[in-house]
């Protein structure tokens, strides 16, 4: 079971290595963080993560898994990194996403006429690149499977495993984790945060990603989508 994540600078490590950790449980599994060059990557965490091989030495995986970040709108615009993603998503027998990684996939044209979710402050753009924006914490269709923001990424994994592996195995792999969440706040929604910190993150969002409204349509017109 082959399973490729590709890396770029500016990932959110959790996106990642979350998914990673459970999917690494699977029988006969094989990870490889995939990349332009070998060497470090920056993460939004203040540590890197290494690539493990080179586009050219992976051409096919079972499973592609796109983490998402706050350098997704710059991996987008990397054609290197979108014609890899393209050309092994053809091929994989699961298609898959965390976060913002799934604007990856649109670009990539992996998502048209499939529903599709994302962190809650970047879903609309989906749309974009054709997909059917779900407001969801994991999204199945087809062999397309999207994850929500960040955290996501562990109940998308666990989703997953039991798709491929039955539900036996994941089970096993969650007690074997301690996956048994009790967050000490009601807060991870912006449908049940409050308004202050949902306004907080938002103004986060416009420091952080100031053009990103304006560089998804540029990226989507140069693919070939149609503007929304």
């Amino acid at each position: 079971m082959r399973i490729a994540f590709p890396l770029y600078d500016g990932v959110t490590q959790l996106d990642l290595t979350g998914p990673a950790q459970l999917l690494s449980r699977m029988p006969d599994a094989r990870i490889d963080l995939v990349a332009g060059r070998m060497g470090p990557f920056s993460t939004d965490s203040g540590f890197p993560l290494h690539a493990t091989a080179t586009f050219d030495q992976v051409s096919d995986a079972d499973i592609l898994c796109v983490p998402g970040g706050f350098g997704t709108t710059a991996a987008m615009e990397d054609d290197a990194l979108i014609e890899w993603v393209a050309r092994i998503g053809a091929g994989a027998a699961w298609v898959t996403s965390v976060c913002t990684g799934s604007l990856i996939l649109g670009a990539a044209g992996l998502l048209a006429g499939y529903r599709a979710t994302c962190h809650w402050a970047a879903r609309e753009h989906l749309a974009r690149f054709g997909a059917i924006p779900v407001a969801g914490r994991v999204v199945f269709d087809r062999n397309r499977v999207t994850g929500g923001g960040v955290t996501a990424g562990i109940d998308f994994a666990l989703a997953l495993i039991a798709a491929i592996a039955g539900e036996d195995h994941a089970r096993f792999v969650q007690l074997s984790l301690e996956y048994d969440p009790a967050p000490p706040f009601d807060a991870g929604s912006p449908d049940r945060a409050d308004p202050a910190t949902v306004e907080r993150y938002r103004a986060m969002v416009a420091r952080l990603a100031p053009d990103r409204a304006e560089r998804m349509a540029g990226i989507a017109a140069r693919r070939g989508f149609s503007a929304i």
